[in-house]
C-alpha cells in the first residue's frame, strides 16, 4: 500500500482510482478505520451464516462509533455494527448466535485496541 500527498491531502492509491483520506472531500482515516470493522465483520458474519447453512441475505449494514472526546487524541471508544438480514423465522435464533462469533474471527477488530468496543446487533427484515 501505498499514500502519496497531494494538494488535496493524503491519497490511497489503488488501481481503480485513489482513495482521497481527508473528511472534508473524501473520508477521514478515521471513518476509514471505522468502514473497515465494519466491512470486516460483514464478510466474517456472511462466512459464519454459509457455513452455518443457514440461507440469508444481507440488506443493509450501519455502522456507527463513537470517539473518547476525553483523551487527547480522540481515540475510537465504540463502534456498533448493526446487520439488516433476510433470514427465514427459523433459522433467526442461529443468525443471532452467530454474531458472537464476528470478533473472533475477523482480523480488523482482533488488531483494534482492547479498550474500543464492538457492538454487533442484527435486525431481520
Amino acid at each position: 500500500m501505498e499514500l502519496i500527498s497531494s494538494e488535496k491531502g493524503f491519497e490511497l492509491v489503488h488501481q481503480n482510482g485513489n482513495w482521497l483520506l481527508k473528511k472534508e472531500l473524501g473520508f477521514s482515516p478515521v471513518e476509514m478505520l471505522v468502514a473497515s470493522i465494519g466491512a470486516c465483520g460483514a464478510y466474517v458474519y456472511e462466512k459464519i451464516l454459509t457455513n452455518s447453512h443457514v440461507d440469508f441475505t444481507i440488506e443493509q449494514v450501519e455502522i456507527s462509533y463513537e470517539r473518547a472526546e476525553e483523551k487527547q487524541a480522540k481515540p475510537l471508544s465504540r463502534v456498533d455494527i448493526t446487520f439488516s438480514i433476510q433470514v427465514a423465522e427459523e433459522a433467526q435464533g442461529k443468525a443471532e448466535r452467530a454474531l458472537k462469533l464476528i470478533g473472533k474471527n475477523c482480523p480488523v477488530m482482533q488488531s483494534l485496541d482492547p479498550a474500543i468496543a464492538v457492538v454487533e446487533k442484527v435486525i431481520f427484515v
